[in-house]
């Protein structure tokens, strides 16, 4: 039953949509009082520096290329620390990742990993109903009060000694459209941390359990200056102590990865590490660089994290975690169990495991899974070649990495099949997303916004730049099939219009989006510039 918007009436906020008298619960005058004040303080900032990105952007298509700051050589040069990481994140070995379904963070919970990371952002489509009823059930999981009953009556519970909870708001550049302040939309990342906070963070605190919050998309250290400020404005109206909010940084794009010490310092109060955002590192490589016809690279299977680049990206972020005491953290491994296939899951599995080890004898104090029966195959790994808690004593002082290591590409090729599966991935992804689905498997991987965006980003790159020389061969070589054939939009289309017919006819999510999505993923390939991200257009059709 909807609740009338007048008793939802804070003087402050209007609220665009129905309500539940559940999600009236979280929308109490003081609550969204209190998220009007974060926006009326700070989103003036979030809008400049979001035009500070679409500046830098600009020169980077010009022909600029990403570079280590020369304005801050003096604090990467420094000696300084972060502050004391709290003893509920001192082993992170093993941390499992999701959206805010009710069933899921029970799961997530009692899943054996040291962490659940709660995602309002790539693995949650911001519906209305999604994104309020995800801040009811974190609200009932941290009292303590969270259960939930199957429709075939199957009834989960949180079991003792859970994982630690750890959320992840939405990145500075996402709307919400069913909130807003005098007709201007909020922040969905002011919008998902204010609710979180103001219901939950004194609770929280009072248990030495944080809140803990990761930040997605970061670009520099002004925009985690503006997370910082955010955050101690909370902790005072919300009479916590200054610093008990904790933070980890993804860093998965590729500007933050030359401002790595910077983002650490300038969180250095409740920064507690950094993580290898691998997905949208490689989609934030392809966007940043999508002018430069030089920097192709081979069908997303083939770029792994053994490749130079990402080498280079996740040893730097190692050695500049330990220097100044922050964690390390590894990237995901996509991979779901095979029911019924057993050489095929046993494969699978080889491939996650093969992954941990890399991650563990690098230096990494832990790493992401985003299904809970990978969690014992990760943990496993870890036991056996981290004893200690964490690895802040490995300080891979044998590492350098200049700028040129991070934006060379790599080499490999583009098949029909690696072409197909990008048009088959961002379709069915965008079809799912639109009908409120954020997290889907697609054979046998756990896709969310970042996979898809690479698939998007990798068509786009491939046919607008089909004169380009292929990834890894000399210049004149013009980028084809191992076969000679050409990849051009005519190829996508026939491929888009074969996988919406199938996909129309099917039982995966989205089927019924299916037309939607294929029109948005064609307008967005034939366009003549990379779109930023692919859920800002997708967002007018959601509901």
């Amino acid at each position: 039953m909807a609740v009338p918007q007048e008793q939802l009436a804070s003087g402050a906020i209007d609220v665009h949509g129905p309500v539940s008298a559940a999600h009236a619960a979280i929308l109490t005058p003081a609550a969204l009082g209190f998220v009007a004040d974060l926006h009326r303080r700070f989103d003036g900032e979030r809008r400049r520096l979001l035009e500070a990105r679409r500046e830098r952007q600009a020169r980077y298509d010009a022909g600029e290329l990403p570079d280590f700051r020369a304005d801050t050589a003096a604090l990467r040069d420094g000696d300084w620390r972060v502050a004391p990481i709290p003893a509920a994140l001192q082993d992170r070995r093993v941390e499992i990742t999701g959206p805010v379904d009710r069933k899921m963070i029970i799961n997530a919970l009692n899943s054996g990993a040291k962490v659940f990371m709660a995602d309002f952002e790539d693995s949650s489509a911001p519906t209305l109903a999604n994104q309020l009823d995800g801040q009811v059930n974190l609200r009932d999981a941290v009292a303590g009060a969270i259960d939930y009953t199957s429709p075939e009556g199957k009834r989960y519970q949180v079991a003792a000694d859970p994982a630690v909870l750890v959320v992840r708001p939405r990145g500075w550049h996402l709307p919400e459209k069913h909130f807003t302040v005098a007709g201007q939309p909020l922040a969905g990342a002011l919008l998902d941390f204010g609710l979180f906070a103001f219901h939950n963070a004194r609770a929280l605190q009072a248990r030495d359990r944080g809140p803990y919050f990761y930040l997605p998309k970061l670009q520099s250290m002004e925009e985690a200056a503006l997370w910082d400020a955010v955050m101690a404005h909370a902790e005072a109206a919300l009479g916590l102590p200054r610093g008990c909010m904790k933070v980890t940084v993804l860093i998965e794009t590729l500007p933050a990865a030359f401002q790595m010490d910077e983002i650490l310092h300038a969180l250095r109060e409740r920064a507690v590490g950094l993580n290898c955002g691998r997905w949208d590192y490689i989609f934030s490589y392809l966007k940043t660089l999508r002018a430069h016809r030089d920097r192709l690279l081979p069908e997303r299977g083939q770029v792994q994290m053994t490749v130079p680049f990402l080498k280079a990206y996740s040893e730097l972020l190692i050695k500049t975690c330990h220097r100044r005491g922050a964690f390390a953290m590894g990237g995901m491994a996509a991979q779901i169990p095979i029911k019924g296939d057993e050489a095929a899951n046993a494969a699978a599995l080889a491939k996650v495991r093969a992954d941990k080890l890399r991650e563990v004898t690098a230096g990494h104090d832990g790493t992401w899974v985003a299904h809970p029966a990978l969690v014992p195959v990760a943990r496993d790994i870890f036991d056996a070649h981290m004893p200690t808690p964490n690895q802040l004593h490995v300080l891979r002082e044998d590492v350098t990495v200049s700028r040129d290591e991070l934006l060379r590409p790599c080499a490999g090729s583009i098949s029909r099949a690696g072409f197909d599966n990008n048009v088959e991935v961002a379709l069915r992804y965008t079809a799912a997303w639109l009908d409120g689905l954020g997290c889907v498997p697609i054979h046998h991987l756990m896709e969310d916004a970042a996979t898809a965006e690479i698939a998007r980003a990798q068509l786009w790159q491939w046919l607008h730049h089909a004169d380009a020389p292929a990834p890894g061969t000399p210049a004149g070589e013009a980028l084809e099939f191992p076969d000679h054939a050409p990849i051009d939009l005519a190829l996508f289309d026939q491929a888009l219009a074969a996988h919406t017919h199938r996909l129309r006819g099917s039982d995966h999510p989205g089927a019924a989006r299916a037309d939607e999505a294929a029109a948005l993923l064609s307008s967005l390939t034939h366009a003549d510039q990379l779109g930023d991200f692919l859920t800002l257009p997708a967002y007018a059709q959601l509901a």
